[in-house]
């Protein structure tokens, strides 16, 4: 069964009741008998695996450790104008 968090209207305590999630009757306050109100709370989810879009389409991370890509106008007769690459191959 989950457990949820009540907030007393009158002395505002704050506990947690364990209880069916269909279960829909007042929760009155352990200390004073007032009325609560049911409190919603942020809940830590990790997606993990395969199917979710965090995972699947995150950006690719470089590491430190790759060579660098190879530069496609080094073989090329046109090349990038300023690329040292390019001035570098020699046409005979």
């Amino acid at each position: 069964m989950p457990a949820y968090d009540f907030k007393c209207r009158g002395c505002s305590r704050v506990f947690e009741v364990t209880r069916p999630a269909s279960d829909d009757t007042p929760v009155p306050c352990p200390d004073c008998g007032s009325e609560t109100k049911r409190v919603f709370s942020a809940v830590g989810v990790h997606f993990r695996g395969s199917g979710f879009h965090n995972t699947d389409y995150r950006p690719k991370h470089k590491d430190a450790d790759s060579p660098a890509p190879a530069c496609e106008a080094a073989g090329s007769s046109g090349g990038c104008a300023g690329c040292p690459a390019a001035s570098a191959t020699t046409v005979e």
